[in-house]
């Protein structure tokens, strides 16, 4: 293989323009197209910057350099010394950055040859995932790819840009912590200096966090890795990366505005955006009530509708169990959808008991009569008191649910989203933000009998809630608030608790004897005596906000070596074996191959 001794590159690919014009240069990248035409080759170069047609000429090649251009092939590494020139009316592509020019080539050195590739590296391809990630380092090189990997890194740098500018400081935090395992399950970590003891891998910096700010830095930032051994969706992964913030002597009002600029700036210096503020403000209550979300999508209307008056007092047994122990009905209007196909509503009946829903009804207002399963256990003048309420019109289609109120909001709000994707009601190019705020503070685990936060122990209660810790948490209502945007949650965070007799009062309430809290967070509580100003903060989804940024549908698409959805990465076969000296070193000792050999 040759070298670049004496001939560094001089431009990128994608940057040769017009302007350089009978200029000798230097380009070097992969051959992404070859083309042959007898004793005229034409080679697509390309490199992170894109792509320039370098032209290589027998009759100014001279005879012994041509072959070499002959041998070129698919994703070889070739550096060309040549001069721009400009391209013939007739032969300029429209769709190239730099299609107006070409290099002929006067010199050229084949730095590396390549095999086939198992895919073109290029845009739109139809291959599977699963051999996208096994080589990622190709899928890597295609210009969408690295569209989104430059994209992820021109957020951060502005993010950096806007939190330096208005005086927090970036101060990184452990990755090898205790593990405090209240909300997803942790990565843990083995000691060998500690034998029997482990580390755990921190699911955020929330504890650290707060004490940066116990410690005086009043302002805090971080672009952190985190880890969560959970079970992974398309926007989600067993490592991840937040933005980080917490600030001090703030209150909600402060942290929601200065968070909306750093998110308008964003979305203009970033992708040239334009988002406006202030961004609307909602109760976690009016969401769940409105559209059974707490990370509404308000690019479309079709809000959940309570007709629970209407139907109540009937013989359809249904609606009357329903409503005798403490349900209720709602429904949804699409528009114009009267005349559904009934293989569609049948389907329909089946996707929302996936959402824990019994069943599904509907109303159809067609042009020639009203259409209902249960249409004979009421009057006509029910299902027009019905219309006008919902302010459903003839042509309408009203889809029923009747169940708890929890399960009635996820199977008619899912169903929501489903009918707006079926009905062509989203606009891809819409951007809605919105603040949902005022959360409950906690949530009943059915499993373990008991109560747990919502979002983390050391979320700080409403004031006047205060007083209904003990007796009843479900009252209690929450300082958090997340920052939605499209029916996506891209951050979340809250006013947190800064007293000690209070986080001890809230771990009471999600059943931790103070035993078992000093066990867990001693060191905090202990910190907490020494001064602690009032604080909050929020983290955002770095991968989830680029992701919707880029107009992905995965997060794996925006992050450089993502895992697959069992939490392995094909390309390095991670997780592997350990050998036997390794687990010795560890004091571990597995039990897995014991198992499999008794199965």
């Amino acid at each position: 293989m040759e070298t670049l001794e004496g001939m560094s590159r001089t431009h990128h690919c994608g940057k040769i323009s017009k302007d350089d014009t009978g200029k000798e240069v230097v380009v070097c990248g992969w051959v992404s197209r070859r083309r042959d035409h007898g004793g005229l080759i034409f080679v697509d170069l390309r490199d992170r910057s894109g792509l320039v047609q370098t032209v290589f000429a027998e009759d100014k090649m001279g005879e012994q350099a041509f072959p070499k251009a002959e041998s070129l092939r698919s994703e070889y590494v070739i550096a060309v010394r040549g001069r721009v020139s400009l391209r013939s009316a007739e032969t300029i592509n429209p769709h190239m950055p730099t299609g107006e020019v070409e290099i002929y080539c006067e010199e050229l050195r084949i730095l590396n040859t390549a095999q086939t590739p198992p895919f073109y590296i290029q845009d739109n391809i139809d291959v599977d995932e699963t051999l996208r990630l096994k080589y990622r380092y190709l899928d890597l090189r295609r210009p969408e790819m690295q569209k989104n990997i430059i994209l992820r890194h021109r957020v951060t740098k502005i993010m950096r840009d806007y939190f330096d500018r208005n005086g927090f400081l970036e101060i990184e935090t452990p990755m090898l912590t205790k593990s405090t395992p209240e909300g997803a399950r942790d990565f843990l970590v083995p000691s060998r200096l500690n034998p029997g003891k482990f580390y755990a891998l921190p699911q955020s910096p929330q504890i650290f966090k707060q004490i940066l700010m116990l410690a005086g830095y009043e302002k805090y930032f971080q672009i952190v890795r985190c880890f969560r051994d959970e079970d992974l969706r398309a926007d989600r992964q067993p490592e991840f990366t937040q933005l980080d913030i917490e600030m001090s002597f703030i209150d909600q009002e402060y942290i929601l505005n200065t968070m909306e600029n750093m998110v308008i700036e964003l979305f203009d210096k970033a992708i040239a955006s334009k988002v406006t503020g202030p961004f609307l403000r909602m109760t976690w209550q009016d969401a769940m009530d409105r559209f059974g979300s707490d990370k509404p999508d308000l690019r479309f209307g079709m809000e959940l509708m309570d007709i629970s008056e209407y139907v109540r007092g009937s013989e359809f047994k249904v609606f009357e169990s329903v409503l005798k122990n403490g349900g209720q009905v709602k429904v949804i209007n699409v528009e114009g959808y009267a005349n559904i196909p009934r293989r569609e509503l049948d389907g329909l009946v089946e996707y929302v008991k996936n959402y824990g829903a019994k069943g599904l009804a509907w109303i159809q207002y067609t042009d020639s009569e009203i259409k209902s399963p249960f249409k004979k256990f009421y009057s006509e003048e029910t299902f027009n008191k019905i219309k006008e309420a919902t302010g459903a019109k003839t042509g309408d289609l009203l889809l029923v649910v009747a169940d708890k109120p929890l399960v009635v909001a996820q199977a008619l709000g899912e169903l929501r989203l489903e009918m707006g994707r079926r009905r062509n009601l989203i606009d891809p190019d819409k951007l809605s933000f919105l603040w949902v705020v005022n959360f409950p503070m906690f949530e009943y685990e059915e499993e373990e009998k008991r109560w747990k936060a919502m979002h983390h122990p050391f979320t700080a209660p409403c004031d006047e809630d205060v007083q209904y810790l003990m007796s009843d948490p479900g009252r209690v209502k929450a300082k958090a608030y997340d920052m939605v945007l499209n029916g996506t949650e891209i951050g979340g965070g809250s006013l947190r608790i800064y007293n000690s007799d209070l986080q001890e009062k809230v771990f009471e309430a999600i059943g931790l004897t103070p035993e078992q809290a000093r066990a867990k967070f001693g060191f905090m509580l202990d910190a907490f005596k020494y001064g602690t100003p009032p604080h909050g903060g929020i983290a955002f989804g770095l991968d989830r906000l680029v992701m919707i940024m880029a107009k992905r549908k995965s997060i794996r698409d925006v992050i450089a070596f993502p895992k697959t959805q069992s939490a392995s990465c094909l390309m390095t076969q991670a997780p592997s074996d350990v050998d036997n000296k390794q687990l010795r070193d560890l004091s571990i000792k597995t039990t897995v191959a014991k198992k499999h050999k008794e199965d």
